[in-house]
């Protein structure tokens, strides 16, 4: 069996980095829609969302092992090409979180690692065949299967309280959001926190400390359930305002409508192992849920953004992995370098951040046409 070494522990720790920026990053998945009708005050529901990752989180492993054991030859991967994966994914997640933009943070982990296991260990590094049946095609119908359901969904609920009391209905609706984005927020964690459960696993598998085909223990469990639940409590409010306000003017019907239709997928997904993106089929029931409403409003620049934001995720953060790799298999030195660049461009971003903060007092005004905040703003 092998041994822990300084760079097992800087991936263990970087992986659960990354865990607490999906956390934040995708906190609208379950949220957004809730904040914006009203159903819930805004820190109540991060609180919510951010328990219920962490019970999620223990309820499958599924996921973890397809990532574990699929995407990449978990014999020819080294932990430094993990680390440069880890490196590429946070890189993408920050960016997207300075811009608004509601981005895969799954897909953002997968192009991370299959850049630097493509350039570590060449092309039979990477399991093409998994990637496309269970990421790429997977992504391509979440959304569109997610949107039928909550479009349907929603034309029902308006057609079947047509004659209630608005008023009534409303409040019906906002009660039933409490329920429909708790669910989210558990299927979340039955997802994305086991994305995280899969890099350690695979970690410890390269370095020689667990065999090959091995699930996670206990503790990557747990560890992850929390970075993810810690990430989810903070709030990523900049993409909260885009998904609750940006996409379409949700009332609590298609509230409701958007997050049990992303919850039935999610669920039936996790249970199949299939990786894939919360935020994909909570954006695309959030669409659903808006053509669903007559007379609605649907801002589709704003979903072409987002939509952009998808294509470009993985071969982003697979292109800032790669390059990552290539410096961190120096050595020490190496790994030290991508270490600090990474670092010095985290807080680049987050200086950049606070000259137009979003945050729970703030988050359900209209965002503004542009999308990343214009140099001459002030800070609140």
């Amino acid at each position: 069996m092998g041994n822990w070494s300084f760079l097992v522990v800087a991936v263990v720790i970087t992986a659960l980095a990354f865990d607490f920026t999906n956390g934040f990053h995708d906190t609208a998945n379950a949220m957004a829609t809730s904040i914006a009708t009203g159903a819930l005050r805004p820190r109540v529901a991060v609180a919510i969302s951010g328990a219920l990752n962490l019970v999620g989180a223990f309820l499958s492993t599924e996921v973890a092992k397809t990532i574990s054991g699929g995407i990449v030859n978990d014999s020819l991967i080294t932990p430094s090409m993990i680390f440069a994966g880890l490196v590429g994914a946070i890189m993408w997640n920050l960016v997207t979180w300075l811009l608004g933009l509601p981005s895969s943070s799954s897909h953002a982990l997968f192009g991370g690692l299959i850049g630097a296991t493509w350039v570590g260990a060449g092309v039979k590094g990477v399991h093409f065949s998994v990637v496309m049946e269970k990421i790429v095609i997977p992504a391509l119908a979440s959304p569109l299967i997610a949107g039928v359901v909550a479009m349907t969904a929603t034309y029902l609920a308006y057609v079947i309280t047509s004659r209630g009391n608005r008023d009534q209905v409303g409040r019906g609706f906002r009660a039933g959001q409490i329920a429909s984005a708790s669910l989210v927020s558990l299927a979340h964690g039955t997802n994305d926190a086991q994305k995280t459960m899969g890099v350690i696993t695979l970690t410890l598998i390269s370095a020689g400390i667990l065999s090959h085909g091995a699930g996670p223990p206990w503790w990557v469990v747990l560890a992850a359930g929390l970075a993810i639940a810690l990430g989810t409590y903070i709030g990523g409010w900049r993409i909260i305002r885009t998904m609750g306000k940006g996409l379409t003017d949700i009332e609590s019907p298609q509230g409701f409508a958007a997050e049990t239709s992303a919850t039935t997928v999610i669920l039936a997904s996790s249970h199949l192992g299939f990786a894939l993106s919360t935020t994909q089929v909570c954006s695309g029931a959030i669409l659903g849920a808006g053509i669903g409403r007559r007379l609605a409003e649907v801002r589709w620049s704003v979903a072409g953004r987002m939509v952009l934001a998808w294509v470009f995720t993985l071969p982003a953060a697979a292109a800032v992995g790669g390059v990552a790799a290539a410096v961190a298999e120096q050595g020490t030195a190496g790994i030290t370098v991508v270490f600090l660049a990474a670092v010095a461009v985290a807080v680049a971003i987050y200086a950049i951040s606070r000259r137009n903060p979003v945050h729970a007092a703030n988050v359900n005004d209209q965002p503004t046409t542009t999308v990343l905040p214009p140099p001459q703003a002030s800070a609140a």
